[in-house]
């Protein structure tokens, strides 16, 4: 996956399902951790698609539930209810069942079920197809912060890998570029002094970030969504990024034509990151 070859990681994927034993059960692990699929085909059937992983992995692969639910008969989407709203607006005549995750089992009768990042395994999807399906969501744009360049900015990256957060200090040196107006995106811990236009109802959001000029993130679910939307977002990363980024000398992303990469040379190393943004921010302002 790292080097783009996805029709040789869905043949691995197809030798480990084969290794699994029939009836093998998976329940007792984190939900993360779970597989679902077993690797029937998905035409023709009552789909139920799981979404057991985080918000920004839900928005990166319901690009390919308009293409489920014309082959499947029918398609139940168990998804993280703060998304349903945004999820209802999936391009290309999406039909499908939107039901709000829950810890306990779906109340929804079906013949066949897959977690929503098994979905480019069962579709067989290839890597130079995934970013012509973008924008996938279907947002009207709020009306614009300001005259100026405007660059929505978020700095934390969440609790559980701190090493994706970026420096206050990027916050400082952006406010400091003439001609650039910075806004936060951060529902937690609102950056201070700037332009405040988070909000926890991601469709609301979804409608701002698309007036904006720029997203400025780390690996977050915000990169998902401003990528998701077609709005040109810098994803800044630490130097040993997640499979997703591919491979460590790419600065694009198959997943989102709109996105540039911008990445540490070294672990740790944000100052770097930072002097690059700056950059070429200060380039495209002038």
């Amino acid at each position: 996956m790292r080097l783009g070859d996805f029709e040789s990681a869905w043949r691995v994927s197809d030798g480990i399902i084969a290794l699994r034993q029939p009836g093998e059960q998976c329940w007792d692990l984190p939900r993360h951790e779970q597989w679902v699929w077993d690797g029937r085909p998905l035409a023709g059937q009552r789909v139920l698609v799981r979404c057991y992983h985080g918000l920004g992995d839900t928005l990166q692969f319901a690009r390919f539930l308009p293409e489920l639910s014309r082959l499947a008969a029918a398609t139940v989407v168990w998804a993280q209810a703060p998304l349903i709203p945004l999820l209802r607006t999936l391009r290309d005549g999406c039909a499908m069942q939107l039901l709000p995750l829950h810890d306990g089992t779906p109340e929804v009768d079906y013949d066949v079920d897959i977690e929503v990042m098994e979905l480019g395994h069962a579709l067989r999807v290839r890597a130079d197809a995934v970013g012509k399906l973008v924008p996938y969501f279907n947002v009207p744009a709020a009306p614009r912060a300001a005259e100026r360049f405007v660059v929505g900015l978020v700095l934390a990256s969440g609790g559980w890998d701190r090493r994706r957060s970026l420096p206050r200090a990027l916050l400082d040196r952006l406010r400091a570029l003439p001609r650039v107006e910075v806004c936060n995106l951060q529902v937690d811990q609102p950056l201070p002094g700037v332009r405040d236009l988070s909000t926890p109802d991601v469709l609301v959001l979804a409608r701002r970030v698309r007036a904006l000029d720029l997203v400025i993130t780390p690996d977050t679910m915000l990169a998902h969504l401003a990528g998701a939307l077609g709005v040109p977002t810098w994803t800044l990363l630490p130097a040993d990024a997640d499979w997703r980024w591919l491979s460590p000398d790419r600065c694009d992303s198959p997943w989102y034509p709109s996105m540039r990469l911008f990445r540490q040379p070294s672990p740790g190393d944000w100052t770097s990151v930072c002097d690059a943004v700056l950059a070429r921010l200060s380039s495209i302002a002038r």
